[in-house]
């Protein structure tokens, strides 16, 4: 495999991690701030929808780093 692939790989897991934490956490933080995680009422699904795309984020990016280790 030409080395191109592997610089993209690695450049894509770094880019969907971050999206990951970044949209895991603002979440998280917003959730807070806006009282709705912690308030004791109810929670709309928004919260578990964003966590489990952040989720599968994070999953995808250690796809990636595999596929990439595969490439060598």
């Amino acid at each position: 495999m030409p080395d191109i692939f592997k610089a993209l790989a690695t450049v894509m897991a770094w880019i969907l991690w971050i999206c990951a934490l970044i949209m895991g956490f603002s979440t998280f933080a917003m959730g807070i701030i806006n009282g709705d995680l912690y308030g004791g009422g109810e929670t709309t699904m928004v919260y578990p929808a964003t966590f489990a795309a952040a989720g599968f984020y994070a999953v995808a990016a250690v796809v990636i780093m595999i596929l990439r280790k595969k490439m060598e």
